[in-house]
C-alpha cells in the first residue's frame, strides 16, 4: 500500500480513511474507515467498491499482501469479515447479512506439522500475524445472491448468479444460479421457481 493518504470519511469516529489504492463508486457508502483497520494489500487496485453499494458498521476487510476485492454495484454488506489473500468478488446486488465470513485461506497450513511450525513462526514475529496464503483460492459471488447471517464461505467457492444461502451455513462447494442451499456442510435445497426469481 502507498504512504499517499486515503479518503477521510466526513464525521467518521475512527481516525482513519479508506486507502488510496481502494477505489469507491459514485453513491457507495461506507460507514467508517475502521473497516480497513486490517486492510495489507500492497497492490495498486486492491480493491473496487461499486456504484451505490453500501459497507455498514462491523464489516472488516483484512487483506494480506496481495488479496483484491471487488463490490459490486448496489451490493450491501451488513457487518462482513472478509479474510482475502488471493481474491473475493461479490457481484451487483448481492445482500450479505451480518456476520458472514468469507475466506479465500486459512492463514494456516492444513497439514498438522507444517501447522506447527508455523504457529511457532508466528509465535516470535512482531506483528503475530498467521501469513501463509499458498493455499489461498478465489471466492466468486454472482449477481442477486443472498447469503444469510452467521454464514461462513470457504476456499475456492463459487455462488452462482440469484442463489439464496440459508442463515448458519458453511459454503465448501460450488452452489448453482438460482438454488436454495443450506446446512453444515452447505447442500443445494431445491431450485428457486420462476416466480422467486426476479
Amino acid at each position: 500500500m502507498s504512504d499517499a493518504p486515503g479518503i477521510r470519511i466526513p464525521g467518521d469516529w475512527h481516525d482513519g480513511a479508506i486507502p488510496p489504492n481502494v477505489a469507491v463508486g459514485e453513491k457507495a457508502h461506507v460507514e467508517t474507515s475502521h473497516s480497513f483497520s486490517l486492510f495489507r494489500s500492497e497492490e495498486p487496485d486492491a480493491m473496487r467498491l461499486g456504484r451505490g453499494c453500501t459497507v455498514y458498521l462491523g464489516t472488516m476487510f483484512d487483506t494480506g499482501r496481495h488479496g483484491r476485492i471487488t463490490i459490486g454495484e448496489c451490493a450491501m454488506l451488513n457487518s462482513v469479515w472478509f479474510v482475502c489473500d488471493a481474491a473475493i468478488e461479490i457481484g451487483d446486488y448481492a445482500l450479505i447479512s451480518w456476520n458472514v465470513v468469507f475466506m479465500d485461506s486459512y492463514r494456516v497450513p492444513l497439514d498438522p506439522a507444517a501447522r506447527r511450525e508455523h504457529l511457532r513462526e508466528i509465535s516470535a514475529s512482531p506483528s503475530r500475524r498467521p501469513t501463509w496464503d499458498r493455499d489461498a483460492k478465489p471466492i466468486r459471488i454472482g449477481r442477486n445472491v443472498w447469503i444469510g447471517f452467521d454464514t461462513c464461505i470457504l476456499p475456492g467457492v463459487t455462488i452462482g448468479d440469484g442463489a439464496v444461502i440459508g442463515a448458519r451455513s458453511v459454503v465448501s462447494a460450488d452452489v448453482p444460479p438460482y438454488t436454495i442451499a443450506a446446512g453444515n456442510p452447505a447442500r443445494v435445497i431445491r431450485p428457486l421457481a420462476n416466480d422467486e426469481i426476479s
